[in-house]
Parts: structure tokens; C-alpha cells; sequence
């Protein structure tokens, strides 16, 4: 019986730890702007030069998009 239960709080202990987590994205920070995501990845090597000044040039042609909820 007390085995049951040890587990039955070892289980509520994984549940809550793996719900109280805060999603980990190590490359996306909060506050930086697309084009600086962008030469960051150009810097990282992610993509080249000419990718690079393509979608440079698509973000800053288009305007800014917004949410509607």
C-alpha cells in the first residue's frame, strides 16, 4: 500500500514539473527584432549571403503584420 502511494507522488511530482516548465527555444530571445534573428543566423552560418540579403529585403518590404484576436 505504501508502495501505491510513492508512486502515485512520484507521478503527481513529474506531472507538475513538466507542466510548471517554461518552453526552451535557445536560438529565439525575447525583444530581438526579425532582422536581427536574421543576421544572427547569417553569423551562425545557418544561411548564406545571398538568402540572407533575400529575406533581409522581403522583411523590410513588407509592412509589419499585426494580430487580430
Amino acid at each position: 500500500m505504501v508502495l501505491f502511494w510513492v508512486v502515485i507522488v512520484g507521478i503527481g511530482v513529474l506531472i507538475f514539473r513538466a507542466l510548471s516548465r517554461t518552453p526552451e527555444h535557445p536560438h529565439v530571445q525575447a525583444g530581438h527584432s526579425p532582422e536581427q534573428l536574421l543576421a544572427e543566423r547569417f553569423a551562425r552560418g545557418e544561411i548564406d549571403e545571398e538568402e540572407y540579403q533575400r529575406r533581409l529585403t522581403t522583411l523590410r518590404a513588407s509592412p509589419p503584420s499585426t494580430k487580430h484576436g
